[in-house]
């Protein structure tokens, strides 16, 4: 269902943890209605193709069917978002956190709409935050993996000490470090663009993945081309190139060259989460849900 997936951390172990979970929209929608599921699967569609207001709709519908279901508010945060009501969005998104506080898939749409926002959760001052510390730890490293360095910083400094907590501010200080080192060799050529970035393959990727965040589509569009025809066996450039081309409603042609990416594809599996998405993204465009459910169970949690 499009949930965005982020490394968890074991309470009982303090140590990195990795739980294989496989969730689909089949298992989600066991216990309910026939009304109840036609609506949610074809939100699902509808939020596939770009088509917000009425996915929107759809899920309020499921809403009104099922009041109290936490899995439709954070459905409707995300179709809000998309369609830039960011107020909506973070009262939804709220909603589904409130319900659930441990929920990092919540946790992690809350913190984009609040990112869209200028805001932050903890400007919120809200109660479980402070009061939650396994909540603070997955905001902690929902901030590392968007390189927030000192926000997440500022989340460990109230956890106490514990591995997680030594682990994870080291991986930040070397990040920082790496960071800065980049920065220094960097910086003498910063105003170059596509002429120096051209011959470089790190380069592309740094290009695109500022494309993907600012949602450039027109250039992302021709930039995955351009790297996936300098560097054919990069999985990472299939996976850009099929990114753009749902984000267009292009799903058959996204199908064909994110299943081509799987042949280049070996040990990162967080690229292949992303590739799995992407193909049950692109599968529901084309309401064919029982493929969507195959790559979504493929996704691994922890990655």
């Amino acid at each position: 269902m499009g949930l965005i997936l982020i490394p968890i951390y074991s309470d009982a172990q303090e140590k990195p943890t990795e739980i294989n979970i496989e969730e689909s929209a089949e298992v989600f929608l066991e216990e309910y209605s026939d009304d109840f599921e036609e609506a949610f699967f074809e939100a699902l569609k509808q939020k596939g193709i770009e088509n917000y207001d009425r996915a929107i709709n759809l899920f309020l519908e499921c809403k009104r069917l099922d009041a109290e279901n936490k899995v439709v508010d954070h459905e409707l945060a995300k179709a809000y978002f998309s369609n830039k009501n960011y107020e909506l969005a973070r009262d939804y998104g709220l909603e589904a956190l409130i319900s659930e506080p441990e929920n990092t898939w919540y946790l992690n749409t809350l913190v984009e709409i609040l990112e869209k926002q200028g805001s932050s959760l903890e400007s919120l001052g809200m109660k479980i935050l402070s009061d939650n510390p396994k909540l603070q730890k997955n905001l902690a490293l929902i901030y590392y993996k968007k390189q927030r360095y000192q926000e997440a910083l500022g989340i460990l400094k109230n956890l106490k000490k514990s591995i997680f907590l030594d682990d994870l501010t080291s991986k930040i200080s070397d990040s920082i470090e790496r960071r800065n080192k980049k920065s220094r060799k960097t910086s003498s050529s910063a105003t170059v663009e596509n002429s120096s970035e051209g011959a470089s393959m790190n380069a592309y990727k740094d290009r695109i993945e500022g494309l993907i965040r600012a949602n450039k589509d027109a250039m992302l569009k021709e930039v995955a081309a351009e790297a996936l025809e300098n560097f054919p066996s990069q999985p990472y450039f299939y996976y850009a190139q099929g990114y753009v081309f749902n984000k267009t409603g292009l799903h058959r042609e996204a199908i064909d060259i994110l299943e081509a990416s799987l042949d280049y594809l070996v040990g990162d599996i967080a690229l292949a989460n992303k590739i799995y998405t992407a193909l049950a993204e692109a599968y529901n465009g084309i309401n064919n849900s029982v493929k969507a459910n195959m790559y979504l169970r493929k996704v691994k949690a922890g990655f």
